[in-house]
């Protein structure tokens, strides 16, 4: 998160926008909590992933996707896990 200049605050609200497109985007039904978990895990997941393949992403913005990607990621694999 420091990476990315932005706040703790900034993190959860960021974190849960990320989390409620990713629940749109792979049709979950997930509370409020879980989708600020999902943004922010997914976030630091994305980055990570990203960060390996040499793609950095650099505020609000590149939180978002990394966000988004991430919780999709965490989505799909819980699907996986439990089927």
């Amino acid at each position: 998160m420091e990476d990315a200049g932005i706040g703790w605050i900034a993190a959860i609200i960021v974190g849960g926008l990320a989390g409620w497109i990713a629940s749109i985007v792979m049709k979950s039904d997930t509370g409020i909590l879980l989708n600020i978990i999902l943004g922010i895990v997914g976030a630091a997941l994305a980055s990570f992933i990203f960060g390996l393949l040499g793609v950095s992403f650099g505020g609000w913005l590149g939180y978002l996707v990394a966000g988004v990607v991430g919780a999709c990621i965490l989505v799909g694999g819980a699907r996986a896990i439990r089927r």
